[in-house]
This record gives C-alpha cells, structure tokens and sequence, in this order.
C-alpha cells in the first residue's frame, strides 16, 4: 500500500499541477458514475417486467389485472403508468403524465453534462500538460549550451508525455460510462413513449367493464 501511495506520488510530482487537476476530475467523475448507478438501480431503471405485463393485460382487455399488476411493480414509471391505466380516456391526464415522466428522466439524466465535459476536457488538459513539460525540457536543452546531454531531452519528453497518458485514462472511462448512461436513459424514454402510446390506444377501442370494487364481471 505504502509503495502504491509513493507512485501516485511520484506521478503527481512529475506531472506537476496539471496531473494533480486530472486527478481530482477523476475522483469527481467515479463518484458521479457511482451516484448514477446507485440512482438507477434505486429507480430500478429498465426492469419494468411486471409493467409491462400489465400493458399486455390491458391490449387484452383485462382491466383488473393490469391494474393489479401495475399496483405491485416497483419501477419509477409505475405509479404514472397505473394513473394512466385507471383512467385511459382522460387525454389532459395523460399529458400531465408524459410531462412528470419527462421530468422523472430528467432528474436520471442529471450530473450528465459534468460527466461530458470531463470526459472533453480531460485530454485537453493533458495536452496542455505535455505542451508545458516540453517548453520546460527545450528550456533546460537551451541552458545546457553546447554540452547538451540527450538523455536530458528524452526525460523532458517522457515526463511531458505523462500528462497526455493521465488525461487519456481519465477521459476514455469516463465517456465509456457516460454512453452507457446515456443509452440505459434513452431506452428509459422509448419504453414510457411506448407505455402511454399503448393506453392511448385504448381510448377508440370499448373498455372492460369492472365492477366498483375493481373485479371482472363474471361469466354467463
């Protein structure tokens, strides 16, 4: 552990400020990316199995049951769906509905734009990084004079070239989770597109009759 600390160390020391700015960008993207997937997995994002169940029990006419269904799911978007469910005439509703499914997405979707722009910044401050280091290595090769000592210039070049590397590992990861995000809220979007499109159908088709207690009518 003790040798682990005294290579960051070495690195932040070479690297100078600018590692030590990527550093702290990369501590603040893996605690975003892990804020997300805990806020996803709160909001049991994608797991809509039992909602969508009930959707094909109300496409089949069985009112009840989809209520039902609906009713035991644990998904973010079912208490929305199961409103637009009791009452799938009502068109000013379903908008209202959209628009507070909307801004669920929204707050899934927050802390995205932090994490984009660290993933876009990131590189360009290692380049600025190894822009800096190399003026520093031809400064030092201009104060050498004629005895010049090329190992001299390669460690300049090396230890510019680091903060290139660092702003790379920062940046790849962290656009890697931000596209997984990005796609896991877009499928979020498609399904409750899908969800309320399939209730709205239902306005020009004859609803089920349920009794006041929420019960299919039974059979003659």
């Amino acid at each position: 552990m003790t040798g682990i600390l005294n290579g960051l160390a070495g690195i932040l020391d070479l690297g100078g400020p600018v590692v030590l700015i990527l550093a702290g960008l990369s501590i603040v993207s893996l605690a975003l990316v892990l804020y997300k997937l805990w806020q996803h997995a709160l909001a049991r994002v994608g797991r809509h199995r039992r909602l969508r169940a009930a959707l094909d029990a109300h496409d089949a006419g069985h009112r009840a049951e989809a209520l039902r269904l609906s009713d035991e799911s644990r998904s973010h978007f079912a208490p929305l769906v199961g409103a637009a469910l009791r009452a799938p005439q009502d068109a000013e509703l379903h908008d209202r509905l959209m628009a507070e499914s909307e801004a669920d997405l929204a707050r899934l979707e927050g802390g995205y734009r932090l994490l984009d722009s660290i993933a876009q910044i990131s590189p360009l401050l290692g380049l600025f990084g190894t822009v800096l280091g190399m003026i520093d290595a031809f400064q030092a090769l201009q104060q050498a004079g004629s005895s010049v000592d090329p190992s001299l210039l390669a460690g300049g070049i090396w230890v510019a070239l680091l903060t290139t590397a660092a702003g790379l590992a920062v940046a790849m990861p962290t656009s890697l989770a931000l596209t997984w995000l990005e796609s896991r809220t877009a499928r979020e979007r498609d399904f409750a597109d899908l969800a309320f499109a399939r209730v709205r159908k239902s306005r020009t088709q004859p609803a089920d009759p349920v009794g006041v207690a929420g019960q299919s009518p039974a059979h003659v």
